[in-house]
C-alpha cells in the first residue's frame, strides 16, 4: 500500500478536524469526560497525531498531559495516584502523551520498577480502568506501531534536524538495542489490559499521514456525539469616540521590526 497523498490527506484531515471541533463542543455541552491514551514505539507518530487533534481545539477544553519522570515523593505514592490528578472534569478532554502504561513499557524494560511492582500493575490496571469507565469516563487507548527500519530512519532524521534533535533521548537510543524486549513487554501488557471494557486499538504508523487519518477517524467513530447548536452571535456596534487619544508610541518599548530586514 502506497503512501497517502498530501492533497487527499490534507482534505480529509480538515474534515476530521472539523468533526473534532464538533466533538469538543458536544463534550463541553453534555459534561462528558474523555481520556485518550497514546502509547507505542518511540518515533511511531504519537506526538504528531496529538498535534493534529488539538490544532483547532480550545486548550481550556482539550489539554495534553505528558508527565515527566516521577519525583522522589511520587515514587512513594500509589502508582496511579499522580495520573488521577490529571483526569478530566465534566466537559474536558485529556490526551495522555504516554500514560500509566509507562510501568508496562519503559519501566519494565529498563528495570525502573521491580518485577513485583510490574505484576501488581498488570493486576490493578484493568481494575483501575474499569472504575474509570463505570464512573462514566470515555477511555480510549491507542498503540502506535512502527517497523524497526522506519523507526531507525526517523531517528537518523531527527539527528540531522536541529528542530527535532531534542526529541532524541538516551531512552530512544536504548529502544533500538532493546527492540525485542519492548516487543515482549508490549505483548504481555496487551494480554492483561486489552479488556472488553477498555480495549486497545493498534495504529500502523509507518505512513504518518495514514496513521493520523485512521486514528482520528476511529476515535470519532467510537463516540456517539452530535453537533451542538451554537448560540447566534451578533457583533455589537462600536460606540462613537469619546475623545480617547492613544499613548505616543515613543513612550512605549516596541518590538524591533525584524521582518523589515527580510525584504
Amino acid at each position: 500500500m502506497g503512501k497517502l497523498g498530501r492533497e487527499v490527506y490534507e482534505q480529509e484531515l480538515l474534515r476530521l478536524q472539523t468533526e473534532l471541533v464538533k466533538l469538543q463542543e458536544w463534550v463541553r455541552a453534555t459534561g462528558a469526560r474523555l481520556v485518550v491514551a497514546f502509547e507505542g514505539r518511540d518515533a511511531a507518530g504519537k506526538g504528531s497525531a496529538i498535534k493534529r487533534i488539538t490544532e483547532h481545539l480550545n486548550p481550556r477544553v482539550a489539554r495534553i498531559v505528558a508527565l515527566p519522570a516521577p519525583s522522589e515523593r511520587e515514587r512513594t505514592q500509589w502508582y496511579f495516584q499522580r495520573y488521577v490528578a490529571h483526569l478530566p472534569a465534566a466537559g474536558e478532554i485529556v490526551l495522555l502523551d504516554r500514560s500509566w502504561y509507562n510501568r508496562a513499557g519503559v519501566e519494565r524494560v529498563m528495570g525502573y520498577c521491580t518485577p513485583e511492582e510490574h505484576r501488581l500493575f498488570l493486576r490493578q490496571c484493568p481494575q483501575f480502568e474499569r472504575m474509570l469507565v463505570e464512573d462514566g469516563v470515555l477511555l480510549r487507548k491507542y498503540w502506535f506501531s512502527v517497523s524497526d527500519g522506519e523507526q531507525e530512519r526517523r531517528f537518523r532524521k531527527r539527528l540531522d534536524d536541529p528542530l527535532k534533535r531534542w526529541k532524541l533521548s538516551p531512552m530512544d537510543l536504548e529502544s533500538l538495542t532493546r527492540w525485542e524486549d519492548y516487543s515482549r513487554a508490549k505483548d504481555e501488557m496487551m494480554v492483561h489490559t486489552d479488556t472488553a471494557e477498555s480495549p486497545w486499538y493498534a495504529v500502523e504508523g509507518d505512513d504518518k499521514r495514514r496513521a493520523r487519518i485512521n486514528m482520528i477517524a476511529h476515535l470519532l467513530s467510537t463516540i456517539d456525539y452530535h453537533e451542538v447548536t451554537a448560540p447566534k452571535i451578533k457583533l455589537p456596534a462600536r460606540p462613537p469616540s469619546s475623545g480617547y487619544q492613544r499613548t505616543a508610541r515613543a513612550l512605549q518599548r516596541e518590538v524591533p521590526d525584524h521582518a523589515a530586514e527580510l525584504v
